[in-house]
């Protein structure tokens, strides 16, 4: 398999017109901020073993002020 794992905007400046860098698999060059970064797909669905942290009861979602 050999499917990238594609970014939608660069995660330094935030421009949207990413390319495919050469320098190995997963990165992406920005010509915006001249950075080339790396993406890595660690998994898809709900992490299992107790890991996933969780809400006081009564609390369906929690603002985070800006």
């Amino acid at each position: 398999m050999s499917e990238r794992a594609v970014p939608f905007y660069c995660p330094y400046c935030g421009e949207e017109d990413l390319r495919p860098a050469e320098a190995s698999h997963g990165s992406w060059y920005c010509p915006d901020c001249l950075r080339t970064f790396s993406l890595k797909l660690v998994g898809i669905g709900v992490p299992t073993g107790g890991s996933t942290p969780r809400l006081p009861p009564g609390t369906a979602h929690v603002e985070v002020p800006r």
